[in-house]
């Protein structure tokens, strides 16, 4: 996957959101992907600026007010942003950041539209942010990259790499022995910052919210149902106190959810064969899909 800069589009949602679903419409959705559009899907690419900037003309470029799904729908007609676009074998993506999920989408429009409107909408609004989460941590790899290489070459490593590497540590739960920049710790973080696919990570969300629909989707954008323990989770209806005070956490923006998800897949130890897979792929030179 690759990242082209295009312009960035600010939508602010007051009534649309990502609604509600049948548990078996969900485990369709997921197969649909799963089988049919994993390899397309790892190809999605931003929109280059002149290409974007063509279809743009009466759209205000820092922030879109919407009302209705319908009103979405006519903003992705004008940025090419389609279905059509889809089939005729498009896969660029214009930077077209959802902030939030009303709890309109998922208590009234997702069951007035029809399914196929629901997941075009889903799909679409989420695609962005995961391919801004990826863009993030390309960055933090490639720099990680830049330092990595002066270290195998016994190249002094600067001050402010070196704490920016420390605390990269931290971030990605990776132990360092005094505070020290090692081998083993730069090897170990090598294999955590790299990107999640695009296609996991729009089926999961599918999965994990019911097209955005659930309750902590609307109440906390979380769309990938993370556990969290503290006063600032969104608590269970049928909360298991065997498992202690637990809920789901809560963001403020969907692309903190997103962001927390691909952090949740690069550091959680349940995740550990998925980033060994991902790093032979990258050992073989091998495009990162889905079929991790």
């Amino acid at each position: 996957m690759r990242f082209l800069n295009s312009i960035i589009i600010i939508i602010n949602i007051i009534t649309i959101s990502f609604g509600c679903t049948n548990t078996r419409e969900n485990e369709q959705s997921a197969s649909e992907l799963s089988d049919t559009a994993t390899d397309q899907l790892d190809t999605l690419i931003y929109s280059a600026p002149l290409n974007y900037l063509l279809t743009l003309d009466k759209v205000d470029a820092n922030n879109v007010e919407i009302r209705t799904y319908k009103d979405i729908l006519e903003l992705f007609e004008k940025l090419n942003y389609t279905p059509e676009a889809w089939q005729s074998g498009i896969r660029e993506v214009p930077r077209v950041y959802l902030p939030i999920i009303g709890d309109r989408w998922g208590s009234t429009t997702s069951r007035e539209i029809t399914v196929e409107n629901k997941k075009r909408i889903f799909f679409r609004g989420l695609a962005p942010m995961i391919l801004r989460a990826n863009e993030l941590i390309m960055m933090d790899r490639n720099r990680l990259g830049g330092i990595m290489s002066s270290h195998n070459q016994n190249v002094a490593i600067a001050e402010e790499d070196e704490l920016w590497v420390l605390e990269l540590a931290k971030l990605y739960k990776v132990k360092t022995e005094l505070d020290q920049v090692t081998a083993p710790v730069l090897r170990s973080l090598w294999e955590k910052v790299d990107i999640v696919p695009a296609s996991l990570a729009l089926a999961q969300g599918a999965e994990e919210s019911g097209w955005g629909t659930s309750r902590f989707a609307a109440a906390g954008n979380a769309v990938y149902g993370q556990w969290t323990w503290g006063k600032n989770a969104i608590v269970p209806e049928k909360q298991r106190k065997e498992l202690g005070n637990y809920g789901i956490a809560a963001f403020g923006t969907l692309q903190e959810s997103v962001c927390a998800y691909m952090l949740n897949l690069n550091t959680h130890n349940a995740y550990a064969s998925l980033r060994n897979k991902r790093a032979e792929l990258r050992k073989k030179n091998q495009k990162i899909t889905g079929a991790l």
